[in-house]
């Protein structure tokens, strides 16, 4: 599994118009609804909340990746959003988050889902990748910088 095969260019805004954490899992989610990725958003964007109220998912660096499992959705999906200015999600390193990666996975995929969220933090992990992709100004840019990233790693 690439991050490709759970991503649509049609799955990233840039910028988004939320600028606080519940807004952002929100708009991302209707983001997924909008592409036809869920059937049920109010019962993801509940899932996710719920689990972000739990733990944060700022992991540092300027990302997070909220994430959660519904029974409104029936294969993996990820919505990528990119707020205008850096906004707080209680990073573990106190930083403000410039990149944020909703999973979603229906109940039963847990171990897709655990494989996805690995790969989407060995890839932030990278700073040439993570500053190059912070520094994108569209969602095709960061659509390309991630086709760009998954063929070398195929390569």
């Amino acid at each position: 599994m690439t991050l490709l095969d759970i991503l649509t260019p049609a799955c990233i805004k840039a910028p988004l118009e939320a600028s606080d954490k519940k807004g952002v899992i929100e708009e991302l989610v209707d983001v997924l609804a909008a592409a036809g990725r869920v059937e049920d958003p109010d019962a993801l964007k509940e899932a996710v909340w719920t689990r972000e109220q739990t733990r944060t998912t700022g992991i540092g660096h300027g990302l997070a990746i909220p994430h959660g499992k519904s029974a409104g959705i029936h294969n993996l999906a990820m919505a990528i959003g990119k707020p205008a200015q850096p906004i707080d999600f209680a990073s573990i390193d106190q930083k403000p988050v410039q990149l944020v990666v909703l999973l979603a996975s229906p109940l039963d995929k847990t171990s897709d889902h655990i494989q996805a969220l690995a790969r989407v933090s060995r890839l932030m992990t990278r700073e040439d990748f993570r500053e190059r992709i912070y520094q994108a100004v569209t969602s095709d840019d960061i659509y390309e910088l991630l086709q760009e990233q998954e063929q070398s790693v195929a390569s």
